[in-house]
Parts: structure tokens; C-alpha cells; sequence
């Protein structure tokens, strides 16, 4: 099965993970400011694809460094209205970013891979079809939490470890975005 076969198209939403995915990750750190967010090559470009692709593009993002001290909700807004301003200058568009703030000690409902976020977004949106829907992320959480509401799941990163340990939450995998953006057109 390649991602050809699902016939995405504008009935179908695409979750996006944020860092590790769209901006480079700090390792054991968070991107608190605009000036710690880097996207990661290709990433700008490739949304532009998903946005005449998918019917609807959002981001989805645990963001504990808020319940952490080490960052406030309106330093976070800042670097989410960086990004999608960004993006929008290279022709894509995000319909929403969602997040959630809270502790992975406390497993807040909102927090990957808890779903919370996708349940959020069906408020919002309720055209989304979480079976027409993709779910794009770095880590084992993304995967769960695409996987709990249903969707199918995209590893994104320069290693598939998660894939050969984990082969039932993982249906497709890329080495970043732009490589998936690729398969699509095909």
C-alpha cells in the first residue's frame, strides 16, 4: 500500500506534529521563542502540496513547557503566528493549531496520545472524517494517538525504529516531510 492508494483528497484532513516534524527539535529543551524555531528543509513546500491536496491541514502539539514554567501561553502564540505566517508566504495554509500545555506526568486528556486534540478539532470542523484522516508525527505518541481516532499514521524522521518496533502503528514512512509531500503527487 502507498499513501496514492488512500485517493486523498479534499475530503480528507492531515494532523500535523510540530516539532520534529515541521521545526527542528530541541533535544531535552523547548522552542520557546520565535527565534528557536527553525522549520526543518522542505517543510514550507511541502505543506504548500498537502494544502491542494487535503481539504484541511492541523497541527496538533504537546507543549509542556508551559506547565513547565519555561514558557508562557502567549510566547507559544507568538511562535505559532511566526509559523503560519510562514507558511502562508509559501502558499499553504493551517486551518488551526491545537496544543496542550499540560504535564506528560499528569496524562491530561488533550495530551498525545490522549485524544483530546482530534476530539477538539471535531468540534470545530465536524466534516472531519478521522477515516479519511492522516496523522503525521515523529514519536510512538503520534502514532497511538492517530491510531486511537482511527487514521492512518505517517513515522516522519530519518529513522523508521519506531515502525520495525512498533509495525501496527505505523502504516507509512518518510524520511521528512518533503519526501511525503512527493509520494502524494506521484
Amino acid at each position: 500500500m502507498t499513501l496514492k492508494t488512500l485517493n486523498i483528497s479534499k475530503d480528507w484532513t492531515l494532523f500535523l506534529d510540530r516539532d520534529g516534524v515541521i521545526n527542528q527539535r530541541f533535544v531535552d529543551n523547548y522552542v520557546a521563542t520565535v527565534e528557536d524555531f527553525h522549520f526543518i528543509d522542505g517543510v514550507t513546500e511541502a505543506i504548500k502540496h498537502f494544502t491542494t491536496s487535503f481539504g484541511r491541514l492541523l497541527v496538533v502539539t504537546n507543549q509542556q513547557g508551559i506547565d513547565k514554567g519555561l514558557m508562557t501561553d502567549d510566547d507559544l502564540a507568538k511562535v505559532h503566528n511566526y509559523m503560519l505566517a510562514e507558511i502562508e508566504k509559501a502558499n499553504g495554509r493551517v486551518s488551526k493549531v491545537y496544543y496542550c500545555a499540560g504535564l506528560a506526568k499528569h496524562r491530561p486528556f488533550r495530551r498525545k496520545p490522549q485524544v483530546g486534540m482530534g476530539l477538539h478539532a471535531k468540534a470545530d470542523y465536524p466534516e472531519i472524517n478521522f477515516k479519511k484522516s492522516v496523522m503525521a508525527g515523529d514519536s510512538k505518541t503520534d502514532m497511538e494517538f492517530g491510531k486511537r481516532l482511527k487514521m492512518k499514521t505517517v513515522l516522519i524522521g530519518p529513522d523508521n525504529k519506531i515502525a520495525r518496533e512498533h509495525p501496527g502503528l505505523v502504516d507509512f514512512w518518510f524520511p521528512s516531510l518533503i519526501e511525503m509531500a512527493k509520494q502524494i503527487e506521484k
